[in-house]
């Protein structure tokens, strides 16, 4: 036994389980920060993303013709919205959390009254989140375009620009108590690729008619009917 202690006096191993103890929780919350932060940059660069893909897609449908300016259907707006869907995954739920608007940002034609004018001809929306556009709804004349202070975007007269805002509610992947805010916006424009008919937009099935996807209804994720149509 006294061997023993003399041998356990003189030895200089251990384990630094005081030490470890003390600096475990802040280890832990360190690497739980970083990893919402580092979740929270993905979420951002992925919505951000999602509202080019929109109004790079917007800017690109319609029929095909050699013969007249291309036609858009409501389908095809749906086709969009549905393709943003699918694009952003199940890991995001962009429309249960969110809420896209699209807008056709055009020129009163001289027809018109206030010919000339910069105006929103129309716009659709889609998502729960309970937000409006920062910009203006359909109808509404602007004195300076598009988009925030200083940086408006123009269309041309007999053009259009397709202008796509996205307004996402975070959802944290560990607490919400890592984050400040939990909101993301992100907005971005294209010009219409072709010659389009900018008069209205179409029904390809005016019996059937396809949804509306008007900006007075807060719908989420959509799904395709057995018809094919978006609900």
């Amino acid at each position: 036994m006294i061997a023993a202690l003399r041998a356990l006096r003189r030895s200089c191993s251990g384990v630094a389980m005081t030490e470890f103890a003390m600096g475990a929780p802040f280890l832990l919350v360190a690497g739980l920060w970083g990893t919402e932060m580092a979740n929270y940059a993905l979420v951002n660069m992925k919505i951000g993303q999602l509202a080019v893909h929109i109004a790079d897609n917007a800017s690109r449908i319609g029929d095909t013709s050699m013969l007249q300016d291309r036609k858009i259907y409501e389908a095809d707006i749906n086709d969009v919205i549905y393709g943003a869907h699918m694009q952003a995954g199940p890991g995001i739920n962009l429309y249960d959390n969110g809420r896209v608007i699209i807008s056709s940002l055009e020129v009163k034609a001289s027809a018109a009254g206030g010919a000339g004018q910069q105006y929103i001809h129309w716009q659709r929306c889609r998502g729960k989140k309970m937000s409006t556009s920062s910009y203006g709804k359909q109808g509404d004349v602007l004195t300076a375009g598009m988009g925030p202070a200083g940086q408006e975007v123009l269309a041309m007269d007999g053009d259009a620009v397709i202008f796509v805002q996205i307004s996402y509610t975070y959802q944290p992947l560990i607490s919400a108590q890592f984050m400040g805010s939990l909101d993301m916006h992100s907005i971005a424009a294209f010009n219409v690729r072709d010659d389009r008919d900018l008069s209205q937009i179409y029904q390809r099935e005016p019996g059937s008619p396809d949804a509306v996807q008007g900006c007075s209804a807060f719908t989420g994720t959509p799904s395709i009917s057995p018809t094919g149509k978006m609900t």
